[in-house]
């Protein structure tokens, strides 16, 4: 059994733009939430958020697609947001992970998905859809990516990995504040900060950046490269939405463009803002899911 600590309830009252339902699913002996919203009987929309953030980072997304008929489907990873939380360190690593979205997705028999993913949302989600290829239909992308180690990552990805292994000081809101255009309100703050309560709660939040493949023999480079080689033949729609203004995955939209077929002939765009671009863009990002399923809808009527 894992040691784990879950965030009082109290934590997340009054949140703006946040008051969708609760739900939850078991999964091996923790609890994991999700926001599911719209129509039950529309192919779901999963949209995976990444570090440090939780659901919340879609409050103004989820609406939109759910409005058009999508049924939208916003986990909180393990560690994260109002799921349960491991407290040591050891106990997260990408295939932890891996195991339990993949146990999220089968519970709920979740087919004809489309993804919607960024930061770490993108490295469990190309993995999971090029892992279970059949569920899904489709493909959204910004500011993320999937990493083999074969790549040197970024200078500022290097400084962020030391500050959130070796920082004493580790402030959810603020980091997120910082990685967007937009300034965090007071009430959006308290909100990104409503999870951890203490430091306890950020084992997850330390966790992740260490867990980014950053040379071939790491422990998540032969699974990514394997996952590579499914999306290299991936013909189903994929679509880059990236921020003009991340440090850390600048350029990739293009890097994918070239190597997934599912790119070809499909409007990709660059969005305003930084790191976070579910902050500065939420409406454009959502409209361009949106129409990415219209047009694929048409296509397959």
């Amino acid at each position: 059994m894992i040691d784990f600590i879950r965030t009082p309830e109290e934590q997340f009252k009054h949140l703006p733009n946040y008051s969708f339902s609760p739900n939850y699913l078991p999964i091996e002996g923790l609890r994991m939430h999700y926001v599911d919203e719209g129509p039950a009987d529309a192919d779901p929309v999963l949209m995976l958020h990444g570090e440090p953030t939780w659901s919340y980072l879609y409050r103004h997304m989820i609406p939109i697609c759910a409005a058009a008929g999508h049924r939208v489907i916003a986990p909180d990873l393990i560690g994260f947001g109002k799921s349960d939380k491991p407290i040591h360190q050891s106990d997260y690593s990408y295939q932890a992970h891996m195991d339990w979205m993949k146990q999220f997705i089968e519970q709920l028999n979740l087919t004809n998905i489309t993804l919607v993913c960024q930061d770490w949302g993108s490295l469990l989600g190309l993995r999971l859809a090029a892992e279970n290829e059949h569920r899904f239909k489709a493909i959204v992308i910004g500011n993320g990516g999937l990493p083999t180690g074969e790549q040197s990552p970024p200078k500022a990805f290097k400084i962020w990995k030391a500050f959130a292994l070796n920082s004493p000081w580790f402030p959810i809101a603020r980091i997120i504040d910082s990685g967007s255009f937009k300034k965090l309100g007071k009430d959006e703050k308290r909100a990104y900060d409503a999870p951890f309560p203490n430091k306890k709660y950020k084992a997850g939040a330390r966790a992740f950046p260490a867990l980014v493949p950053v040379t071939p023999d790491d422990p998540a480079s032969h699974a990514n490269t394997q996952a590579w080689e499914v999306l290299k033949q991936w013909q189903k729609p994929f679509l880059t939405t990236f921020s003009n203004g991340d440090p850390i995955t600048r350029g990739g939209d293009k890097y994918l463009q070239q190597r997934i077929p599912g790119c070809d002939g499909l409007p990709h765009q660059t969005l305003v803002g930084g790191h976070f671009l579910q902050e500065d863009s939420p409406r454009e990002f959502a409209e361009a899911v949106n129409r990415l399923l219209g047009s694929n809808d048409a296509k397959t009527t």
